[in-house]
């Protein structure tokens, strides 16, 4: 049986973009696994604005239907004021029937996230981000130090999740040890929706 990790973020210059692409590499080293990638509209400053149904670019925008059909969850976005942006934060909000239904109950979850600067609050926005999801009944997954990156790495990677140091114009792109990291998140996260996956077929 297949298992669909949904990889759902939120880009506004491309760099978290880059580390869901890697992510999504990740889950799809996983035997019978592969990575659903889903983006969500800006939110405007003018409450009469209307986004276009489908982005100019990128993966579509998520629907609540995707959080139903997956067998875990990759959440990402970048860092404002040590916080998930509030594009995210708004598509989590409309929420609450998968909340009482219990949709994402027992699948498996992470958080990554990408900073201007190196002290922006990427461990603060991970943390953030792991709320939500917890109020959800998810399984939150993180990074163990036997990833060897996390102990090389000089600008993202924690053990609370994926991280990217895109800098002041984020310019920068992903680099091998924050690459590796996200692939690593993507493929702990791929392999544990897997076992839960054989442990409930086991029951049946």
């Amino acid at each position: 049986m297949s298992c669909e990790i949904l990889v759902l973020y939120y880009s506004r210059h491309g760099a978290t973009h880059g580390m869901a692409r890697q992510i999504a590499h990740g889950i799809e080293s996983v035997s019978d696994c592969r990575a659903r990638l889903r983006t969500v509209p800006a939110v405007s400053e003018v409450s009469e604005a209307v986004a276009a149904p489908v982005p100019a670019e990128g993966p579509p925008y998520a629907e609540l239907a995707d959080l139903a059909q997956c067998q875990g969850l990759i959440l990402g976005s970048p860092t404002r004021f040590g916080n998930m942006a509030s594009a995210l934060k708004h598509f989590l909000d409309q929420t609450t029937s998968e909340w009482l239904s219990g949709a994402l109950t027992d699948k498996p979850a992470a958080v990554f996230t990408s900073t201007g600067s190196l002290h922006g609050g990427q461990e603060t926005t991970l943390l953030s981000m792991m709320l939500p999801l917890l109020h959800h009944g998810m399984l939150i997954t993180g990074l163990p130090y036997h990833e060897a990156a996390l102990m090389r790495t000089t600008t993202g990677g924690t053990p609370y999740g994926a991280s990217h140091l895109a800098g002041a114009d984020a310019d920068r792109a992903v680099d091998e040890d924050e690459a590796q990291l996200c692939q690593a998140l993507g493929r702990r996260v791929a392999n544990a929706a897997r076992r839960l996956q054989s442990d409930a077929d086991a029951w049946l």
